[in-house]
């Protein structure tokens, strides 16, 4: 014969059940529900730190103020490039005409300029600015329809815009081209003008820009077709080495 409280295991396993399920129902109830109140936050981590609110006091410091005062020679986020004219190619208002005071133009300037630009351009806009790189007739070739060409620097549209605007496009970048001036520094975007601006002297220029004791050489060349050797510029990394493309 079982005794008595046998007959009880049974509707009390069932109870335990139903218990158990309760806190599953309170944390979908909790889920899917909107309150005023924070969470429940079993495993705080660190979202419920040790901190000063504005105006408090701390006495950690002699003037038990828990606000600093900002540490002398402090500059903003973002504002340390104050400067329009060399960080933006902007003067007075407008595109500047004409390379800052910081950068002095010397054939230093332009042998950087033409190793960024050989690392960073032509890979698009081509060796000599004619917009022939290699990536335009990759484009060309795939015939998607979707190609934009680049510009040639020769046509009267770039010649013709200030320097400021080249900056700025080198820096943010204009159409199709992406930005580079989380890639290339300030001072290395306004060699890459300098070095452009004399790719596009090449096509304008005539003997007299040459110096008299040269003319004679340079008109031999030109009448038998052949050309002077060029070496490539000193200090020139590859694109691998600048992470380019």
């Amino acid at each position: 014969m079982k005794p008595k409280w046998f007959a009880y295991i049974s509707p009390l396993i069932m109870l335990l059940v139903l218990l158990s399920w309760i806190p599953l129902a309170l944390v979908y109830f909790a889920r899917v529900t909107n309150s005023p109140l924070p969470r429940i936050s079993i495993i705080p981590d660190m979202d419920n730190q040790p901190r000063f609110k504005a105006e408090q006091v701390n006495t950690l410091f002699a003037d038990q103020r828990a606000m600093r005062p900002p540490v002398d020679g402090t500059v903003a986020d973002g504002m340390g490039e104050a400067d329009d004219f060399f960080y933006r190619g902007i003067s007075g208002g407008q595109w500047a005409t004409a390379l800052p005071p910081q950068i002095t133009i010397d054939a230093e300037l332009l042998k950087r300029g033409q190793s960024r630009y050989i690392i960073y351009c032509a890979v698009c806009h081509g060796l000599a600015g004619d917009g022939d790189g290699m990536i335009d007739h990759r484009g060309d070739q795939l015939a998607e329809g979707t190609w934009i060409p680049p510009l040639s620097y020769h046509i009267d549209l770039v010649r013709n815009r200030p320097v400021g605007h080249l900056f700025n496009t080198i820096t943010n970048g204009i159409r199709a081209m992406p930005a580079y001036g989380t890639q290339v520094p300030p001072e290395d975007r306004w060699a890459i003008v300098a070095y452009v601006r004399a790719l596009q002297r090449t096509r304008l220029g005539s003997l007299g820009d040459v110096p008299a004791d040269k003319r004679a050489a340079l008109a031999a060349q030109a009448a038998t077709g052949s050309q002077p050797p060029s070496p490539p510029p000193s200090g020139t990394e590859t694109s691998s080495q600048q992470g380019g493309t």
